[in-house]
């Protein structure tokens, strides 16, 4: 019941459009924090073998003195809906930060479990989900608690570990996920610098567009590349700041070396065809199937392991040279949030299959989509409850009047809708498109002008 009071509370204070009279400038303070969010041992599903690298909650805290917002981003699969109402509720009630300004995204790690159990009403609470969300409150809170003086800065770097997924198989001649080097993606490392009026590091808030599903096989808790690159920031500055990942619209977009899709993919169907089944259309999750005893799928596996680490160091070298060509920035501005929901006519697939040809569906029940803006000064980072395709984040940012504009996905909640491809890209009979609960022609035009209809209309 809290939970819809809140959602209603939020959506009843949107602003669809603002001017300089009614967000008011004052002067930066900033601080941030992080704490190790992994869950225990005995709270781990059976079919996971330990842990990788710890997973955390990271946040920043802004503040003017005429308001305040926060960032959190969390080493997660997803941001379940409970974390971000009872997160976003207790941020308000307890910090004096209004839900509507604050943005909890997740990594997008295939390899951490949620501490929710999924049961006959929806997402069920467990005694270490309570202890889950209190750990990322408390990291909001101890970001507040460590406000300082700052000045923020805006600039943009460019990486090409990320790659197009969505391709046509050479040798089915039907449309599989792989390395489509001409395909549409966005290369662009956004970043947000937060430091200290003598030039001390405070946070850096990177946004890129990338899955984080190298250690997905593993079935071993892992932050994958968003926590290696992290943790590579944070080790350059001698872990006296804190580095944020924003997800970009990954929905299309995978590492461009992504081991599972090719020999270890090859290893399991041929491992499977042996037992009398065809699983090349219908892989199991994680490493199920995976026979860790044979010598390559072992070397395999540690090559996963090392890869991300190697990722992570690239891309975090590329957003420390954002950091040291972006300028000392402003030391004072405006701070603006606000949410929006849309709705779009859904469906329900009919058939099987993960790729290759075109699916079946009936109508299904309205998708909602729930939609969130984040102003810095003139930052604009725009928000969706799911995983969006890259195209709408670029047309995103074409149509934006702020120049310096992001999308972070996977923020504040799990959309029901599956996957939101962009109009053009449900014509490819992919897996993303298939179990998409969207029809086709609402979503990309309604999250693109949902987001800038909340944006305020100030002349910088």
């Amino acid at each position: 019941m809290r939970s819809k009071r809140l959602v209603g509370c939020m959506l009843a204070v949107v602003l669809l459009s603002a001017s300089a009279e009614t967000i008011k400038q004052g002067t930066f303070r900033a601080g941030a924090a992080k704490v190790d969010i992994t869950l225990q041992q005995s709270d781990l599903p059976k079919n996971y073998r330990g842990v990788l690298d710890p997973v955390y909650a990271r946040a920043v805290v802004v503040s003017n003195g005429a308001s305040s917002v926060a960032l959190i981003t969390l080493d997660a699969g997803g941001v379940p809906n409970p974390v971000w109402e009872h997160v976003s509720q207790r941020v308000e009630k307890e910090l004096g930060i209004p839900a509507t300004n604050v943005l909890i995204t997740a990594t997008h790690s295939h390899s951490v479990p949620s501490p929710y159990r999924r049961g006959a009403n929806g997402m069920e609470e467990t005694p270490a989900a309570r202890t889950y969300e209190d750990k990322i409150f408390q990291a909001a809170k101890a970001a507040k608690a460590a406000l300082q003086p700052a000045r923020i800065s805006y600039g943009t770097g460019v990486s090409f570990l990320n790659v197009q997924r969505d391709q046509i198989d050479p040798v089915t001649h039907g449309w599989w996920e792989g390395a489509n080097y001409l395909g549409l993606s966005d290369k662009t490392v956004a970043v947000v610098k937060f430091e200290a009026l003598d030039g001390k590091p405070i946070a850096v808030y990177y946004n890129y567009a990338m899955h984080a599903v190298i250690t997905g096989v593993l079935d071993m808790v892992s932050a994958d590349i968003p926590g290696a690159t992290s943790r590579y920031i944070e080790k350059h500055y001698g872990d006296k700041m804190i580095a944020l990942w924003s997800e970009g619209a990954a929905g299309d977009q995978n590492p461009i070396f992504f081991q599972q899709t090719y020999d270890l993919r090859q290893i399991r169907i041929d491992d499977y065809a042996k037992r009398g089944q065809d699983i090349k259309n219908s892989l199991p999750p994680g490493g199920e199937g995976l026979d860790r005893s044979n010598p390559e799928v072992k070397q395999l596996m540690e090559e996963q392991k090392s890869m991300i680490l190697s990722m992570g160091q690239l891309l975090g070298e590329e957003v420390l040279h954002v950091v040291r060509t972006s300028g000392q920035g402003q030391s004072e501005g405006r701070l603006f949030g606000a949410v929006k929901q849309i709705t779009c006519p859904g469906r329900q697939r009919t058939d099987q299959g993960r790729a290759g040809s075109a699916g079946t569906y009936q109508d299904g029940p309205p998708v909602k989509l729930q939609l969130g803006l984040l102003m810095i000064d003139d930052v604009a980072i725009g928000a969706v409850n799911g995983e969006v395709y890259n195209e709408i984040s670029q047309r995103l940012k074409s149509e934006s009047p702020y120049k310096k504009t992001m999308m972070a996905t996977l923020t504040n909640g799990m959309a029901n809708s599956g996957y939101i491809p962009d109009d053009a890209s449900f014509g490819h009979n992919t897996f993303e498109v298939l179990s998409s609960r969207l029809k086709p022609g609402c979503a990309e035009t309604s999250i693109v002008d949902g987001i800038i209809s909340l944006m305020p209309r100030i002349q910088y």
